[in-house]
């Protein structure tokens, strides 16, 4: 059997590094062949450096991408790819030296499945706050971790589908569907769901999906991104993208956006910003995510993405 592992980057050349070293460990099962393709999504660091210096230890292969963008970047590798599963996992991500074998044992063992996907384990690079720690069963979803058990199971769909950072699809239908150049990171922008949606659309088509609890790796999560703000800019590109999803009628609306939502925002919001220094992280963060969700939801339709370094709904 032949696979593709699939990486796209954007200007993280030094986690790069860290990902492709941690590749060489891995395990490959006897009959496996693989290819390691790595999407260059117009860097303007030394990502082309980094390819190039795991050329010999790693089957490696660059491919460039003008157009920036996630989604952009992950057709590229679509189309690039020669394998007939194509293993997907980020930048800033440490595989287990199993990883690969656990997903091609999982590929003879449901060969009429066409996606699956494994946990996604937090690797921090730096102790995380107290509040953090309190809340963390609240926002994990936030630091892209995943974990879905030990035991293998068929995705039911709905909440239960795998991440970004860690997931794999047969190439015969992932080259019949393509991801969706709106969602997606774009540069320094939060946006969500190409890779969830993608999932979605394969299983609404009868598709079966599998969870591969041995097929782990380690999410890198910075200093950077355990703080408040980071968690409003991440809820906010949720809510945007329920928006963005949303079917039907959502009742009585207000500017054209449902009341419910306003009353979420203006609730969870007053609450977050009267509670957060008298209330627990498990009550406060709680109305941050509400209110941050419900701002995204109501600002879907007058721009597509917020920056990363942008602002969420009213306050701090």
């Amino acid at each position: 059997m032949r696979v593709t592992v699939a990486i796209c980057t954007w200007n993280r050349c030094e986690r790069l590094r860290q990902a492709l070293e941690q590749m060489k460990q891995l395990r490959i099962a006897p009959g496996t062949e693989w290819e390691l393709v790595v999407v260059n999504n117009r860097c303007t660091d030394a990502t082309d450096e980094v390819i190039a210096s795991g050329t010999g230890a790693l089957p490696v292969r660059r491919v460039y991408e003008p157009e920036i963008g996630l989604s952009h970047a992950r057709n590229a590798a679509v189309r690039a790819a020669t394998g007939q599963y194509i293993l997907w996992t980020d930048d800033d991500t440490l595989v287990d030296p199993e990883w690969l074998a656990a997903y091609v044992e999982a590929f003879h063992r449901w060969p009429g499945a066409v996606a699956f996907g494994g946990p996604v384990r937090p690797w921090f690079l730096a102790p995380p706050p107290p509040w953090i720690e309190s809340g963390w069963s609240q926002i994990a979803d936030a630091f892209a971790t995943r974990d879905l058990g030990t035991d293998p199971h068929r995705f039911r769909g709905g909440t239960d589908l795998p991440y970004g950072a860690n997931y794999a699809v047969r190439l015969a239908e992932q080259r019949r569907y393509f991801y969706d150049p709106r969602l997606g990171q774009k540069g320094g922008t939060v946006n969500l769901g190409e890779e969830t949606k993608l999932v979605k659309d394969l299983m609404a088509a009868g598709f079966e999906a599998w969870w591969v609890p041995a097929a782990v790796v380690r999410h890198c999560i910075p200093a950077t991104r355990m703080t408040t703000g980071y968690l409003r800019r991440y809820y906010f590109a949720s809510g945007w993208l329920s928006a963005h999803n949303a079917t039907g009628d959502d009742g009585p609306a207000i500017f054209g956006r449902p009341r419910w939502v306003w009353k979420r925002a203006v609730v969870c919001g007053a609450k977050y910003l009267f509670g957060r220094w008298l209330s627990p992280p498990e009550v406060w963060l709680e109305n941050l995510v509400g209110a941050s969700k419900a701002w995204g939801y109501l600002w879907h339709g007058r721009s597509r993405i917020l920056s990363a370094g942008g602002r969420v709904g009213p306050g701090r």
